[in-house]
């Protein structure tokens, strides 16, 4: 967009864009991840045990936000009040009283005591996409653990970009030793066994989010920084480098004002497959155990439960289905990008 308020139409963005836009499938699927993406934000508003307001004796009460006990609405005991037990959504009723509940009344962690049959329960009236093995509700687990995946792919995906764009255009602009130095480095690097590093970390320290991102961003930068290593190697000898090199310009500025942005096709083209190999990676770890602490919901864990529990197939089918569309949906995402910058177009 200009000055005046107006698209550009002959800026090279706008055209990519326009590529981009006119790949039907990449385009509906971009949309289709930030709706489902933009409604797991607000999976507590969605999926939760909690509702999301009370009209209890004329005064409105938030329970989402704030703990209440029992007690408090007419109940027995004073410690926090279960909503999903009949007792109290009896007291919530009488009169005038109401309480506006989520569409699906269990959070990720949320126990069903009143389920009618042995756990883990099919889908049914209560529990729309069955229950697990413990009695939590699958639904739920999904919502959350959906969220939890792309959050966690896109923060070691920022990761990685950021480390490997640092690394790869330092080795590109600067070549020589320092270059041949690096790559040997990334030679051995890459070489360590990464799972076993998990395997050993895990033993040591409690597994978290925080160290999972940390270890597995400690071996996502290198496949990145080739990509960019090669554009720095050949911009660097281009005549606009040459002309701000004799103009004073420093090499941080050449770096990061000239040379990168004309380095970032390949960043952009393989930013949606990292994000999808990120939820893999984080799915497998949850599968062989050595990923995040329960009850933190994880398709890799509803994933180890249907192998466990071979007769329950809402496990597997269901957590199969929102992983393998997530996947898809990144995919296509990501075709449509690289053809939309592949500069042999029209």
């Amino acid at each position: 967009m200009n000055a005046a308020g107006f698209i550009n139409v002959s800026s090279p963005y706008y055209r990519n864009w326009l590529r981009f836009k006119n790949n039907r499938r990449g385009y509906v699927s971009l949309w289709i991840f930030i709706i489902l993406f933009g409604l797991s934000l607000f999976a507590e508003v969605l999926s939760n045990d909690k509702p999301l307001v009370v009209n209890y004796n004329g005064s409105f009460y938030f329970p989402v936000i704030k703990l209440y006990p029992e007690s408090f609405f007419g109940g027995d005991f004073d410690t926090e009040a279960d909503y999903n037990d009949p007792y109290v959504r009896k007291l919530l009723s009488e009169g005038d009283n109401w309480a506006l509940y989520p569409l699906n009344p269990y959070s990720y962690d949320t126990i069903n005591y009143f389920t009618k049959q042995p756990n883990p329960a099919p889908p049914s009236a209560d529990n729309l996409l069955g229950t697990d093995d413990h009695g939590r509700d699958v639904f739920a687990r999904l919502i959350y653990g959906f969220r939890l995946s792309v959050i966690f792919a896109l923060g070691l995906t920022i990761l990685g970009i950021v480390m490997g764009v640092v690394a790869g255009a330092i080795q590109g602009y600067f070549g020589g030793k320092l270059d041949l130095i690096a790559q040997r480095f990334i030679e051995i690097w890459s070489s360590m066994p990464e799972l076993y590093l998990l395997i050993i970390f895990a033993s040591i320290f409690t597994p978290s989010m925080l160290l999972l991102l940390l270890i597995l961003s400690l071996f996502g930068w290198m496949g990145l920084a080739d990509y960019v290593r090669a554009e720095f190697l050949r911009g660097r000898n281009m005549e606009y480098v040459k002309a701000a090199k004799a103009m004073g310009v420093s090499s941080r500025a050449i770096m990061f004002k000239h040379l990168l942005p004309n380095s970032m096709t390949p960043v952009v083209t393989f930013l949606p497959f990292r994000i999808s190999g990120a939820i893999i990676a984080l799915t497998s770890l949850d599968f062989l155990g050595l990923g995040v602490p329960p009850p933190t919901p994880s398709l890799g864990d509803l994933l180890a439960q249907g192998k466990d529990n071979i007769s329950a197939w809402w496990l597997s089918v269901f957590t199969f289905i929102v992983l393998v569309g997530t996947l898809n949906l990144l995919i296509f995402i990501g075709e449509a990008l690289r053809e939309a910058l592949d500069t042999r177009r029209g």
